[in-house]
């Protein structure tokens, strides 16, 4: 065998294994954001039954009030997740924290499935919900953008967008995985049992996805990037990311990040609850149109990268503010109209859009910051949007209908946060494709 044979073998050997190491860090990372969401999914679909177990009352609409409200407490708590699991990330490396992320998720999740009620242990019940609901806030305060860095920086130069979406696609997933679970188990039970144990069932379970995950993240190594980053602080010739870049850095990541949280809360969340309580279709063909608007947002995910990859991220995102500005209202106008091709065609229209936001709010996360300090900027970014703009997107829809009566209303706070948005990263966005994600 010649020279060059051998050369090409090697060559090949090394390809085969940089890309089975790529998928099994793809697999680690994605089954912890897959927790993330499963999570988010089942307490929102069971919050009904959580409010009359752990804060009992007999005024109509208060329990569940109060559920929803712990609910909350996840999006509050996410900035401080962030404030201290972003410089972790930074100072002992994205593994480190996608480690942490995913055993407290996880054994959080599994302790609320396990809780006494109210009737079982008084006031310390709810007391003990909110307290683990804080701590999963905490919790997801860094694992979003920790994944999403691990997995960028993982992967090579020409695909860190298709990268990105396993990140968005595995949510994607979770939620449906979180809505099929929640509704085998209500038609399946009784009311009684669903009370009794039957909601307790998906809390519990979880306990082995995260004995999986973390399994598989203790053995991977950290990312090419961090390892760079810490022979870079070895030397004496490094310089610090100047003030003004940090901040522009942050603007910017404000603006993508809340684009994206605003619009996939209005998509996953308050979109089921709109149709259902405005136009009044029946909970369960609202529940079958948006799941399937759902495995849209989930095909189209890795096929957005593929597109970034190949012509950028700054078209996309400008692509997705300005169709989101124009857009927002045709949505709300179709859903209303209570015809269902209509109503397919708002939530396919609106499914493609978010996704738009969802990869390109990952990819920027990374190509935004410096490798120094990257962990905490994307972190706190991006969760100061979501705990500020996006979290109460759902609760200021309802509002709008309830203080005008137009059931259109819900369109006006999407249409300003997405031209907000729009007009900022024109400012602030440069074209990041080509980024040296290695900088200091």
């Amino acid at each position: 065998m010649s020279v060059a044979q051998h050369s090409a073998q090697r060559e090949a050997s090394a390809s085969d294994t940089e890309r089975v190491d790529i998928n099994k860090r793809a697999i680690a990372v994605g089954i912890g954001n897959f927790m993330e969401w499963f999570d988010f999914a089942i307490y929102g679909y069971f919050a009904g039954i959580i409010g009359a177990l752990f804060f009992p009352s007999t005024a109509a609409g208060v329990s569940l009030l109060s559920s929803l409200a712990v609910f909350a407490v996840g999006f509050l708590s996410r900035p401080l997740g962030a404030l201290v699991l972003g410089p972790l990330g930074d100072r002992l490396g994205r593994r480190a924290v996608l480690i942490v992320t995913v055993f407290g998720m996880g054994i959080c999740t599994t302790i609320i499935g396990l809780l006494p009620s109210y009737e079982a242990i008084g006031i310390a019940a709810p007391i003990l919900l909110i307290a683990l609901r804080f701590i999963q806030g905490m919790m997801v305060g860094g694992e979003w953008s920790s994944a999403g860095i691990y997995i960028v920086e993982s992967a090579p130069s020409h695909r860190r967008a298709t990268a990105a979406s396993v990140i968005t696609g595995t949510a994607g997933l979770a939620f449906l995985a979180g809505t099929f679970t929640a509704a085998m188990l209500s038609s399946n039970l009784t009311d009684a049992q669903l009370m009794a144990w039957g909601w307790r069932v998906p809390f519990v379970v979880s306990i082995v996805m995260t004995g999986i995950a973390v399994f598989i993240r203790r053995k991977l190594g950290d990312t090419p990037v961090y390892e760079e980053l810490v022979k870079q602080r070895q030397s004496a010739h490094v310089s610090l990311p100047s003030r003004a870049a940090k901040r522009k850095a942050f603007i910017t990541t404000y603006a993508f990040s809340a684009l994206f949280g605003v619009s996939l809360y209005y998509f996953i969340t308050y979109a089921n609850n709109h149709l259902v309580t405005a136009v009044g279709l029946p909970k369960s063909t609202a529940l079958w149109l948006c799941s399937a608007a759902l495995v849209v947002y989930c095909i189209v995910n890795p096929i957005i990268g593929r597109i970034s990859d190949a012509i950028g991220r700054r078209k996309l995102v400008l692509f997705s503010a300005a169709g989101l500005t124009l857009m927002a209202y045709p949505i709300f106008w179709m859903l209303n109209s209570g015809n269902t091709a209509l109503i397919v065609a708002a939530l396919l229209v609106f499914a493609i859009l978010v996704a738009i936001t969802a990869v390109m709010d990952v990819v920027l996360l990374v190509e935004v910051f410096p490798a120094s300090i990257r962990s905490t900027g994307a972190a706190l970014g991006h969760n100061l949007a979501l705990a500020t703009l996006a979290g109460p997107g759902p609760f200021i829809a309802a509002a709008l209908i309830k203080a005008t009566g137009d059931v259109n209303m819900p369109a006006l706070y999407l249409t300003a946060v997405s031209a907000l948005c729009f007009a900022v990263l024109l400012v602030t966005l440069p074209e990041t494709k080509d980024n040296n994600i290695s900088a200091y």
